[in-house]
């Protein structure tokens, strides 16, 4: 697969769920072999540029950096809980997270937090606020208590886009002082205490995710994916690249923004 070509040929309308479009999609951007194949061991995904565009590390979180990660999950379960709606697009909508009477442990929802982003529809500097989810009192033990895994995190992006990691960290060296300059709300101290080089943590839970697409995003830049549960057989498959990931807990992945991504069920 030509990484930059398929982002290109990717739009809103391509949601990941016409099977004519996928179709069409696979035959202009092959992935270069034949049928689906597994992967359960560690494993680099090449593009046709000879690009890394996947990493994929099973059995890479200790037992004690995953606890701290559940941890600091059970202190954002009021987010969480209200996250989850009856309506609304799939990444919050109820049909896709586990019940309670089949719930592995975490409140099930789908929350994002940030020490500096923006509300729909604001663009200007002066519109950055810190998210809702870390407003409230629990803010400061949240944020210690995603410190170190988010540093591990950020550590993994040093080794494998040394670039991204370097922009991240000039991108909050500039933010902190407008942050103070501007007199931004809470966001100073936020800062204070945020560990990594990325400026959002989504925090999907117990939920099932169907085939998607993020068209909007930079195919050169990299997402960090960790895993944390008590469950097995898990699978997430990319039908862009036609492979099937064993997806257990304790694992890390940095992937393309612009591959499609569907996480498959867990038991």
């Amino acid at each position: 697969m030509d990484i930059a070509r398929y982002s290109k040929l990717i739009t809103a309308k391509d949601t990941g769920h016409n099977e004519q479009r996928e179709a069409k999609l696979l035959e202009r951007c092959p992935p270069g072999h034949e049928g689906k194949k597994l992967v359960n061991k560690p494993a680099t995904i090449l593009d046709a540029s000879g690009a890394i565009i996947t990493w994929y590390l099973p059995d890479a979180l200790t037992d004690t950096t995953q606890k701290e990660i559940r941890e600091a999950t059970d202190l954002l379960a009021p987010s969480l809980e209200k996250s989850v709606k009856a309506d609304g697009n799939w990444r919050t909508h109820q049909k896709w997270f586990k019940q309670d009477s089949e719930n592995v442990g975490s409140t099930p929802g789908c929350i994002n937090i940030s020490p500096a982003w923006f509300q729909q529809g604001h663009e200007n500097l002066s519109d950055l606020e810190v998210s809702a989810s870390l407003k409230g009192p629990s803010s400061e033990n949240i944020l210690k208590g995603i410190a170190r895994p988010a540093a591990i995190a950020s550590a993994a992006l040093r080794v494998m886009h040394p670039e991204q990691y370097f922009a991240g960290l000039r991108t909050f060296s500039n933010l902190g002082h407008k942050a103070v300059s501007k007199e931004l709300p809470q966001m100073p101290e936020t800062l204070e205490y945020w560990a990594s080089v990325f400026n959002t943590l989504s925090i999907i839970s117990n939920r099932e995710t169907p085939n998607h697409q993020d068209h909007l995003s930079v195919a050169e830049c990299f997402d960090v994916l960790t895993t944390v549960g008590n469950y097995s057989n898990g699978r997430m498959t990319m039908q862009s690249l036609q492979l099937e990931f064993k997806y257990n807990s304790g694992e890390v992945w940095e992937l393309s923004h612009s591959l499609e991504k569907c996480h498959e069920r867990c038991t």
